[in-house]
């Protein structure tokens, strides 16, 4: 089972305009789709649609808490929450009508230590029932800035994978316990390393350092040109073929769902790769953040290009 770590869970509500945003217009909604919603809720969406069981957790609170748990069970996807005090958050995502999206994202609300305790007593269980764990996302007002590292210690005393996809300090934290994998754009990496990256040799060196930190797997997000993975195997790009996008939020999430189905599964590290980009290159093409269909990730998946980097990471 592949159980996936949200934090800050939010209620997702996708906003369809006809026209661009423009600051100061009253413009009206052409349509709006609820999801449950935060980083790792879109990872197991994916997860589920890859075949795979998967377990959500993290915390929700309030009516909207309530409405994440109804969409999450009418997505089939089982789910095991601290309930808290506080309102899950909401967070806004307009599309308008050249596919551009602006996103407005609340920070969260309070989380007290009675309830991080609780859920680290009951995580502590659930590591138990998982193959691979997934740890996504944004951490809500008072919780922690370490509990990533927290976490992660947990799970690695007990043998199993976990990947971690969050940002700015917590990932700096997160990392110190050196995750199975993780997955930074080049601006996350700069932060971690202090440094400025200018060309892709100086992307490469950066990704190999972080590697040789201790981390098993890095893997570098590139956008429309796909992914770079380097693992003790080697350094390997993978590459999409050009594809008509339609929403790229949720390709990173996706992209991570398949890599823990795939180190589930026991692909080879070049196979996750491979996989992964026909996942997170699906998703791109639909209406739906963190979905994708099935045919669409088979027909991407034969013609994604995988090379393989000759660089030294001795």
């Amino acid at each position: 089972m592949i159980t996936t770590v949200t934090l800050n869970v939010s209620l997702d509500k996708a906003y369809r305009i006809n026209t661009v945003v423009e600051s100061g217009k009253v413009i009206r909604v052409s349509s709006c789709n609820n999801t449950a919603g935060g980083k790792g809720l879109n990872v197991s969406r994916v997860v589920d649609i890859c075949g795979e069981k998967v377990l959500a957790t993290g915390f929700v609170g309030g009516n909207i808490g309530n409405l994440v748990e109804e969409l999450l069970e009418k997505d089939n996807i089982d789910n095991k929450f601290v309930h808290v005090k506080s309102e899950t958050r909401n967070c806004i995502n307009i599309l308008d009508e050249n596919n551009i999206s602006t996103e407005f994202l609340e920070s969260g609300e309070m989380i007290y230590d009675n309830e991080v305790e609780k859920f680290i007593s009951e995580f502590d269980k659930i590591i138990d029932l998982s193959d691979v764990i997934t740890i996504s996302g944004s951490i809500p007002k008072g919780v922690p800035i370490d509990i990533y590292s927290t976490l992660i210690k947990m799970i690695k005393e007990k043998g199993k994978k976990v990947i971690l996809d969050t940002s700015n300090q917590p990932l700096k934290e997160g990392i110190k316990a050196l995750p199975t994998m993780i997955k930074p754009n080049s601006e996350e990496i700069e932060m971690l390393l202090g440094l400025s990256i200018s060309n892709k040799t100086e992307l490469l060196e950066s990704a190999v350092n972080l590697h040789k930190k201790g981390i098993e797997l890095v893997v570098v997000s590139l956008g429309k040109d796909g992914a770079l993975l380097v693992c003790d195997e080697g350094i390997y790009h993978g590459k999409p073929p050009k594809l008509e996008v339609v929403n790229t939020v949720g390709c990173g999430d996706s992209m991570v769902a398949a890599f823990a189905v795939g180190l589930s599964r026991g692909y080879s590290y070049k196979e996750c790769l491979k996989y992964a980009v026909s996942i997170s290159a699906a998703n791109a093409m639909s209406l739906s953040t963190g979905s994708f269909e099935k045919e669409t990730a088979e027909e991407i998946y034969n013609n994604v290009e995988i090379k393989d980097i000759d660089f030294n990471i001795e």
